[in-house]
């Protein structure tokens, strides 16, 4: 099968001023393909269930809601991802080893508009849904080329919802001093109900700190050579999330007989995380070859383990001063924040829990080209462009 190429899209979830993590794939997948906003989809979707679409809308009221809007679903069991129709469709999936995780994603000239690519995890086609006749009044061409980054129209409405938080924090203040009134805190707690119940607001929505909540979150994956990952190159990854990365997470599965490091947490660190780590997988299996003729066994994969070990960390070659010490220091709570987030988006989301396996060492360890290769990765500069330092961005 062909490629299926791939591009980050919320549906417009963000910049409505939604927050909060939700399962929320047919929300996001509608409003994608009928370019209506996700305001509007939210809204109808809410009224045709009488609750919540944040936590998912159950196949029998999706499909009714799109048949009314003219759309027609096509039963396509198994069909591969690039044979999907050109234009717009909205496909119904599933999980293809577990046979569960229903998820609906809008493909548009066999590409993939979604906060994660489903086709990379083998998601298998169970039905798609084709749009209406153009010369139907209620179809609407979506924006193929959305601008995933917020205009000053949606930096604005964004603004205007965090009053509304803080307004809703306040009146939870109010509603739990013992200082307040008993008068008052019945208003305090009537008007903070209103307020949640008006912009679909829970309480963990209250206690999220500082802007987490309003990032775009994703997954994506880096394949590498062989069914099992080599010790160095999960080192590297491990060495990228906790150095230079520190707000992005990641696992390993196989594929095939190619092994996946998924990378998942906020969009722009994720991009560039997996650019580092393809970057630096190329620079250190190079010159394993180079040098031992091979990069996963003997000498060849000792030298790489011992280069991953003397990249330069945050403690070391990076600690310029005592204030960027400090600065450190004051981000990791957000750092934290972010990693929960992730991990719960993974789950809610993807449809994921990790678990954690051990793996047996290797018995041809070579020390000498260990040591040489630690040498050579303290001398390897890991900055942005011009010079500007990745670590704790």
């Amino acid at each position: 099968m062909h490629d299926v190429q791939w591009i980050w899209d919320d549906g417009g979830r963000a910049s409505s001023g939604f927050v909060g993590i939700a399962g929320d794939c047919v929300t996001r997948s509608i409003a994608i393909a009928t370019g209506w906003s996700y305001g509007r989809v939210y809204r109808e979707l809410f009224d045709a269930n009488q609750s919540s679409p944040r936590d998912g809308v159950p196949i029998y009221l999706a499909e009714p809601y799109l048949k009314r809007a003219g759309w027609k679903r096509l039963l396509a069991h198994d069909v591969p991802w690039d044979e999907l129709p050109q234009g717009v469709v909205i496909v119904d999936s599933q999980n293809r080893r577990t046979g569960k995780g229903r998820h609906w994603t809008t493909v548009i000239d066999h590409t993939v508009y979604d906060t994660w690519n489903p086709v990379d995890d083998e998601y298998q086609i169970l039905a798609f849904w084709t749009p209406p006749p153009s010369d139907s009044h209620d179809a609407t061409m979506p924006a193929v080329s959305r601008n995933r980054r917020q205009t000053q129209h949606a930096r604005a409405h964004q603004d205007e919802f965090d009053k509304i938080l803080n307004r809703i924090r306040a009146l939870d203040n109010t509603a739990s001093n013992d200082a307040s009134t008993e008068g008052e805190k019945r208003n305090a707690l009537r008007m903070m109900q209103n307020l949640m119940l008006r912009h679909n607001l829970s309480r963990e929505d209250l206690t999220i700190r500082d802007d987490t909540d309003n990032l775009a979150l994703t997954r994506m994956a880096c394949p590498v050579n062989g069914r099992r990952a080599c010790r160095w190159e999960k080192d590297l990854a491990h060495y990228l999330t906790e150095q230079v990365f520190p707000m992005v997470l990641w696992y390993v599965n196989t594929k095939g007989h190619r092994t996946l490091f998924w990378f998942y947490g906020p969009l722009d660190d994720v991009e560039h995380c997996i650019q580092l780590f393809r970057e630096l997988l190329l620079t250190i299996a190079t010159s394993a070859r180079l040098r031992y003729g091979g990069h996963s066994r003997g000498s060849g994969a000792s030298y790489c383990e011992g280069y991953v070990l003397g990249l330069p960390t945050a403690e070391t070659d990076f600690k310029s001063n005592q204030t960027e010490a400090n600065d450190r220091s004051l981000i990791q709570a957000r750092v934290l924040s972010t990693q929960r987030l992730a991990e719960e988006w993974l789950n809610v989301e993807c449809g994921i829990r990790l678990v954690t396996t051990r793996s047996s060492g290797r018995f041809d360890h070579d020390p000498d080209a260990a040591r040489r290769g630690e040498v050579h990765g303290s001398q390897h500069d890991i900055r942005g462009e011009n010079g500007r330092k990745r670590i704790g961005n």
